[in-house]
Formats: C-alpha cells, structure tokens, sequence
C-alpha cells in the first residue's frame, strides 16, 4: 500500500476502490482514505464528482467512462493509470458498487501488475446487498438462507438457465428494466409460482430510491405503472413480505423532500445533517453576505488594544466574529498567544468550537440558552479586587441588538462594542434556484431567523403556495406571515435541531394521513394547490 512518503520520483501505486450502491455514507474507511491521499483519480460513474469534491480537491480528476465502447475505454483507463502510476502518483481508479464484482477491475490489474506497478483492490459495499436491505429486504434470513445473484443483460436473458435458481430462497437478480419480462416468465416457465413476491428497487441508497413490489405475474405491470425504466435491483422470494415491517428508509419522514435552507453551507452544516438524517435533500441557499466593516479603523485599534492588555475578556457572539479577529490577527502577523491572560466568552458551542480550532479555549459559555440573552445571564458583576480591568472588547455584526451591551453595563463593565464585520443581502441565486422557489418545486423550507425571511423574499422571491414554511420561533413566525406566507411547523424551543424535528414530525404526520386514507405518498412538491394560499390571521 502506498504512503505519504511516495513523490513523483519513485514508483506510483494503483487503488481500485469500490464505491458502494450510491449513498456516500456507505463508502469504506479505507476507501475515504485512499481518495484523501490520491494525486490522481478516476472516475466512472455521475456522482464520483461530487463524492470525490467532499474528500480532496487538489487530485487531478480523469474521466475514465470516455463515453466510448467498454473495450476502448477499458484500454484507455488503463493506459492513463499506468502512466500516472509511472510518473510516481497515487493513482485511484474508482469503481462504482463493488470493485470485485462485475467489473473490469479484474483485466485492468492485471494490465497494472503486467506493467510492473503496485496495485492494490479494495470492495465496495455491494448493490446485491445494500439496495435490498435499503428496500427493506434483508437477502437472507434464518428462514430464507438460501440465496443467489444473477447479473442480467438484455442480450443474455434468454440463455440463463433460470432452472437452476428457481429452488433458491432468495435470487437477486441486477439489470435493466428492459429485461424484467424475460425475467418473470423464465422464472415462471422454471416452476417458480406466479404469485412468488417480487420487489425492484431503482436508483437504491439514495434519496431517489423508488420501489414497487407484486409477483411474478404482475411485477411487470407494476413497474410500468410505476415508470420504472431503468437499471434496478429485483428481489424475488418471499423475503419481499418483509418490506411492510423493515422499510426503513423509504418511510423516513421527510424522505427525498428537497429542503431549501437560506444559509451557506458553512453556517448550514449541523442543520442539513440533520435534514439529511430525517432522508431530507438539503439545498443550502446564502440570503446573507458577510463583509469587512465600512471603516476599519475602529477593529484596528481594538485589536491593538487587546495585544496592550487593554481588556479584562473578549465575547465571541458567533462564529463570523472569530473569523473576523482571526484574519484581523493574520494580518497583523499575530497569533493565539496575544490572548494569554484574556478570558474569553462564547454564545454558544459553535461559537466555542471556532475558537478551539484557533488553538483557544472558551472561559464562559451559557449552560442554557445559547444566546446573547443566555450568556448575560452567566457574566460575572465586575469586582475590582477581582478584575485587574473592567473593559471587555465586543466584536459583532453591524445589525446586532444592544441588549448585551447594555447588560453588560448594568454589570459594572466598560464595553468597546466593534463593529466586526457587515451583513448585507446577498445576491439573487441562480435562476433554476429562483425558479425552483417560485414554482413549488421545494418541498419545505426552513427559517431560522427573520433575516432569513426578509432576505430569501427580497432576493428570490416567496416560496410557492405548495412549499411547507418551517420557523425556528415566534418572531420568524410573524416576519414570515409579514410577507405573505403561512407557517406550517413551528418549532417548540428556539433550536436548530427542534426546528427539524418539528418539520419531521410534520412529515410523519402527513404521511401517516395519507396512508391511512389510502392515498400515495407523495411529497409537498407533487401536490399543488389550485391557488396561492395565504397568510394565517393570529
């Protein structure tokens, strides 16, 4: 196996790693590893792009499916591994699925080994498996052990002996839409009863995933009905039954939603993990620019005054207030150790993480709220035979509230409140965003705040009559009915994590009404009303 000490001098490597079905979080330890460290990788499927974009952004990216015939292609990948390799890089050729199941992976190592380069391959989680279980289906079963795996072409489905599997518990059986017919009538053809459950799965592991279960007899009407035409993974045998009590994923409440979130992926991250989590598609849209102050003057000469020992603390009230000290500090070539002997306060454990990745340490932080209002309520009054000095340095945004200062002052303190950095409206988003909003073609969006509100109508437009309206609090509540939208969840406590689990709990409610009326399950996007509902009269 290769090692950080490889250079582009000495002899390259060469990673063949397996993918997984389609969730990214189903990658490997090992596999997100190898993509960490390579110099160059290449890919063969869509969504290798935005999977190798989450783990390095310095490799050199090669399109290995060159959209040619396999064989071509095939030799082409090779050739450009080889060369790589050769010019002493760590080379991953990435494998859709599994790396050791139908695949090339096989011809094309032993095209490296010829050539005298290392080479290692590494499984991925394989689709046989993972889809099934994603669906609801485990393939085996103490009561169902018997299983098999057939790989189905078009061109090949009339020439497998489907005899052979039709005493098999469960058969798996991978390929395209094209060949479910000639599937169900082999297997029936091999005795296997027309009414054996069947179930396919279509685009599986991801937020896509679409399933439809029948029989033999009927599955190819299913599907039709369904439209279902592309590549799947059918399960035949009675473990199919089982997709009424273990359908995981499909059920999560806020399943396939795409939920626009007006925050930059930096601000959103704890908040669309959440979503994710709950089978929600996070779209994270900034409604808020952050930007130096219109006068510096003023940071200047506090960050000169806290290198002096000028303050006695200095409150972090977000995470843009670290950041803009921390470049302040690089710009004057300073580090963490002019905080020596300066207590420190934080809002919040965001706030109180961003000074820890600086190599500092928050003193005070609110047990409680986390909020200006949380903090004033666990500063100390000022004691002067306590506190050598009475002045604390308050950098913030320009919009800020003054009630922290002023409380602050009611507690003895001088306050030098700074003006760290600006928020402005950001710019409109791409047209397909603004047309997305306008259109309903969101199933939910979340406020966490009243800026949040005004900026997303001001730049984008409102939301679609369709679109669920989630708010952090009663104040964003009354912003959002403000400028003509009805709120639909509103969380209990003014949370981040309360806000998406009352938008779930909305979600498992509606579907659970649905299901109870005998009606699909669809998404908010799928349902318009006939007209633009409005605003709700409190």
């Amino acid at each position: 196996m290769p090692n950080s000490s490889i250079t582009a001098n000495s002899q390259g490597w060469v990673s063949f790693v397996g993918t997984g079905p389609g969730d990214p979080g189903l990658l490997t330890l090992k596999a997100a590893d190898l993509i960490r460290e390579a110099q160059v990788i290449m890919t063969d499927a869509p969504d290798h792009e935005a999977l190798v974009a989450g783990l390095n952004t310095s490799a050199e990216l090669i399109d290995g499916a060159f959209g040619g015939a396999l064989d071509l292609a095939q030799a082409g990948r090779v050739k450009q591994a080889i060369a790589a390799a050769k010019a002493g890089h760590r080379v991953v050729r990435l494998v859709a699925g599994d790396a050791a199941l139908w695949s090339s992976v096989a011809e094309e190592a032993s095209a490296v080994a010829k050539a005298g380069i290392g080479f290692e391959i590494v499984p991925g989680v394989s689709e046989a498996v993972a889809v099934p279980a994603y669906a609801g289906m485990p393939v085996a079963t103490n009561d169902q052990a018997s299983m098999a795996v057939v790989r189905c072409l078009p061109s090949s489905v009339a020439t497998i002996d489907w005899a052979s599997y039709s005493g098999c518990s469960t058969l798996v059986v991978l390929g395209s839409a094209q060949c479910l017919a000639g599937v169900a009538s082999g297997l029936i053809e091999a005795g296997k009863p027309g009414n054996t459950p069947v179930s396919l799965t279509c685009r599986g592991t991801t937020t896509d995933q679409v399933s439809v279960a029948g029989t033999l007899e009927s599955i190819v009407s299913e599907a039709r009905n369904a439209r279902l035409d592309e590549s799947s993974v059918m399960v035949v045998g009675d473990v199919v039954n089982m997709r009424e009590t273990l359908s995981w994923f499909e059920t999560k409440p806020l399943f396939g939603w795409r939920v626009l979130v007006p925050r930059t992926k930096e601000q959103a991250g704890t908040l669309s993990a959440s979503l994710r989590g709950h089978g929600a598609v996070p779209d994270e849209v900034p409604t808020i620019s952050v930007e130096p102050p219109r006068n510096p003057l003023q940071m200047d000469k506090a960050i000169r005054g806290l290198v002096e020992g000028r303050y006695e603390w200095v409150a972090f009230t977000s995470i843009n207030a670290v950041k803009a000290v921390r470049e302040k500090f690089d710009d004057y070539g300073l580090d963490a150790r002019a905080f020596s002997g300066l207590k420190i306060a934080a809002v919040g454990e965001k706030t109180a993480a961003a000074i820890e990745d600086w190599g500092l340490r928050a003193d005070l932080m609110p047990a409680g709220e986390q909020s200006a209002a949380g903090l004033l309520a666990e500063w100390p009054e000022y004691d002067e035979m306590l506190d050598p000095i009475n002045r604390v340095f308050l950098p913030r945004a320009d919009i800020a509230t003054e009630n922290l200062v002023a409380g602050l002052i009611d507690l003895g303190w001088e306050v030098d409140d700074v003006t760290a950095y600006r928020t402005v409206r950001a710019a409109p988003p791409p047209a397909p965003i603004r047309e997305a909003i306008k259109s309903g073609k969101f199933d939910a969006v979340v406020f966490t705040s009243s800026s949040t509100v005004r900026n997303l109508v001001g730049i984008a437009g409102k939301p679609h009559a369709s679109t669920v309206i989630a708010v952090i609090g009663p104040a964003t509540a009354k912003t959002a009915e403000e400028n003509g939208l009805r709120v639909d969840v509103l969380a209990p406590t003014p949370s981040v994590e309360a806000l998406v689990e009352a938008l779930a709990d909305f979600g498992n409610a509606r579907r659970a009404a649905m299901v109870e009326s005998g009606l699909p399950v669809t998404k908010p996007s799928e349902r318009r009303p006939a007209t633009r509902r409005r605003a709700s009269s409190k």
